[in-house]
C-alpha cells in the first residue's frame, strides 16, 4: 500500500525524467552525435540515478506513508511522529497543532454543554417549588390568597428571566446595543418592578443618585444586573426594617454604582468564589433557593460590557456590590 502510494505520488516525476532524457538524446542525435553505445550508457546511468534517488526517498518516507495508508484506531495513532523529511515533519507539526485546537474547542463546547445541562437541572428543580405551592393554593377550599399567588408568580418570572439571560449569554454580541443610559431611571424602574419583593421582605431601598448621570452600556443587560444585585440584597436580608442603599459616585474617568445591604453578609471563605458557576456557598445552602448562576452571569455580563464588578462583604454586616463604568 505504501509503495503504491509512493509510486502514484512520484509518477509525474518519473515521466518527466524519461521525457527529459529522450529530449536530450534527440538533441544530441540531431546535432550529429550518433554513437549508440554512448546513448545506451547515458540511458543506463540516468535510470540508475533516478532509481537510486527514488529508493532513498522511499526509505525516508516509508514509515510515514505506512502510517497514513492505514486508518487510525485512536487519535494517538494519527499523532505519532514518523516523518524524516522536512515536508512531512512540517505536516505532522501542522496536524498536532490542529489537534490541539480541536481539543480546546471540544473542551470549551463540553464545558458549555455541561454547564447548561447542570443549570437547567437545578433551574427546573427550583421551579418545582413555586409550581407546587400554586397547586396547593388552588386545592384549598377557602378563598384563594392572591398575595401568595403573586409571590410565587414573581418567583417564576425571575426564574424565567434568569434562564433566558443565560441562553442569550452565548450569543451576547448579537444581542448587545451600547448607548447612553440614564442610570437613575433604570434603577428606579427596576425598584418599582420589584416593589412587591421589598414589601414582602420588609426591606426598603434608599436611593441617592443625580438625575443627569449617564453611562455607556446596554440598558437591557444593565437592568438585569441591577435586578440581580437588588434581589440578592433583599433575599439575604433576613431581619425586617433594614435598608438597601443605592448610590452613584461620578469621578473624572468613571462612574461608580454601589448597592449595599444590611444583610447577613458573605463569609470570607466564599467571597472569592461567589462569581463561579454553580457555587452557592454557605448562604445559598441556608435559603435553598440559589442556583449559583446569578452572580456568575452578572460577572460574565460585566466583563462583556467592559464594566468592572467588585464585591466586598463582612459577615453579619452586609454586602456591597460595585459596578464601575469607564467614562
Amino acid at each position: 500500500m505504501a509503495i503504491k502510494m509512493f509510486i502514484k505520488e512520484h509518477l509525474s516525476y518519473i515521466i518527466f525524467q524519461i521525457v527529459l532524457t529522450l529530449f536530450l538524446l534527440s538533441l544530441f542525435w540531431l546535432d550529429g552525435f550518433r554513437n549508440i553505445n554512448t546513448a545506451i550508457y547515458a540511458i543506463a546511468i540516468s535510470t540508475l540515478l533516478i532509481f537510486s534517488f527514488l529508493v532513498v526517498r522511499y526509505m525516508l518516507r516509508r514509515r510515514y506513508l505506512a502510517k497514513i495508508s492505514v486508518l487510525p484506531n485512536t487519535m494517538e495513532d494519527a499523532l505519532q511522529k514518523n516523518a524524516k523529511t522536512t515536508e512531512y515533519t512540517v505536516t505532522e507539526q501542522y496536524l498536532h497543532e490542529l489537534y490541539r485546537l480541536y481539543q480546546h474547542e471540544v473542551q470549551v463546547l463540553y464545558a458549555t454543554q455541561s454547564r447548561q445541562y447542570k443549570f437547567m437541572n437545578q433551574w427546573v428543580h427550583q421551579m418545582k417549588t413555586p409550581v407546587s405551592v400554586l397547586e396547593l393554593l388552588l386545592q384549598q377550599d377557602e378563598e384563594l390568597d392572591k398575595k401568595s399567588v403573586q409571590e410565587e408568580v414573581e418567583r417564576l418570572k425571575r426564574g424565567l428571566e434568569m434562564v433566558l439571560m443565560h441562553a442569550r449569554l452565548e450569543n451576547f454580541a448579537d444581542d448587545m446595543q451600547i448607548m447612553k443610559v440614564p442610570l437613575k431611571s433604570v434603577i428606579m424602574n427596576t425598584i418599582n418592578e420589584n416593589k412587591r419583593l421589598f414589601i414582602t421582605n420588609r426591606v426598603f431601598p434608599e436611593v441617592n443618585i443625580d438625575e443627569d448621570i449617564v453611562v455607556m452600556s446596554d440598558e437591557k443587560w444593565l437592568r438585569f444586573l441591577i435586578e440581580q444585585f437588588i434581589t440578592n440584597a433583599v433575599k439575604y436580608t433576613f431581619e425586617p426594617n433594614k435598608k438597601i442603599y443605592i448610590t452613584v459616585v461620578q469621578n473624572e474617568n468613571q462612574v461608580q454604582l454601589c448597592i449595599r445591604d444590611e444583610g447577613i453578609g458573605i463569609p470570607k471563605a466564599d467571597l472569592s468564589r461567589i462569581t463561579k458557576a454553580f457555587y452557592t456557598g454557605e448562604n445559598g445552602r441556608k435559603t435553598g433557593e440559589s442556583t449559583g448562576m446569578g452572580l456568575y452571569i452578572a460577572k460574565e455580563i460585566c466583563d462583556k460590557l467592559g464594566h468592572q464588578l467588585v464585591i466586598t462583604s463582612e459577615t453579619g454586616q452586609g454586602t456591597q456590590v460595585e459596578v464601575i463604568f469607564q467614562s
